[in-house]
């Protein structure tokens, strides 16, 4: 498995512009793009503040400021985990995150696509990629599962060889591939781009995280999802944590 952040929630040139015109945005402390528009749609919520005026006005108040909470970090982070606390997670949803996934096998693919408010998928097609042995493909890749040890991989080998060879046959019988996939078992591997905005991921993660139960191969995803968002957006790390 591999998964790889392509794009996360950024400012715009012309906010970055708008922002540059201020005076006061000499002495703004720094804060993450995702905090930004945190911070925005947040207070847009109960400011008088235009949403386009809330970080030139308040961010030197939240961002410069020690937690008010006693807990750590700014007194946006106090705001955060006030909002998080409270469940206004809506305002969570405005920070995207899209991920390229590859070498997940279909059944987890099939868990994956069950989370599907705030997500968006786009999946390589078993129709239109061809999984014979003579395609470019060089046939179908599979996800050995966790608990298949090395007294049991010949026997799960033996059946993926077993896939691949009925596959060819209904191929080189002139069936389509659309139709001849059938055939494929749950462990073959597939690729994806995955956006979600910061809202759903915290929901995904609280149910397929490490210890929750779930299989090990979509706990692997989660807590790789979790690194990703985190590396970017530091500050998110403790909603991880407490969901």
């Amino acid at each position: 498995m591999n998964v790889k952040l392509l794009a996360h929630t950024q400012l715009s040139a012309e906010f970055m512009v708008d922002l540059a015109m201020h005076s006061e945005m000499e002495r703004m402390p720094d804060y993450t793009d995702g905090q930004a528009v945190a911070l925005t749609a947040i207070r847009t919520c109960y400011s008088p503040n235009k949403p386009s005026e809330i970080v030139v006005k308040e961010g030197a108040k939240y961002f410069g400021k020690q937690a008010t909470d006693g807990g750590p970090g700014t007194d946006a982070d106090r705001l955060f985990r006030s909002i998080f606390r409270s469940k206004h997670l809506s305002t969570l949803e405005h920070l995207t995150f899209t991920f390229a996934i590859e070498g997940i096998s279909r059944a987890l693919l099939a868990q994956l696509t069950r989370h599907r408010v705030g997500f968006s998928f786009s999946v390589q097609s078993q129709r239109y990629v061809k999984l014979g042995s003579g395609d470019k493909s060089g046939g179908f890749n599979y996800v050995v599962p966790h608990r298949v040890d090395v007294t049991t991989r010949e026997y799960f080998d033996e059946a993926m060889d077993a896939a691949q060879y009925a596959y060819d046959r209904l191929r080189k019988a002139g069936v389509p591939a659309e139709d001849a996939r059938a055939v494929l078992p749950n462990a073959t591997a597939t690729n994806l781009v995955m956006t979600a905005n910061l809202r759903a991921l915290l929901d995904f993660y609280s149910k397929r995280k490490p210890g929750r139960g779930a299989q090990h191969e979509i706990t692997q995803l989660a807590e790789a999802l979790r690194q990703a968002v985190v590396e970017v957006e530091t500050w998110t790390e403790q909603f991880f944590a407490e969901v």
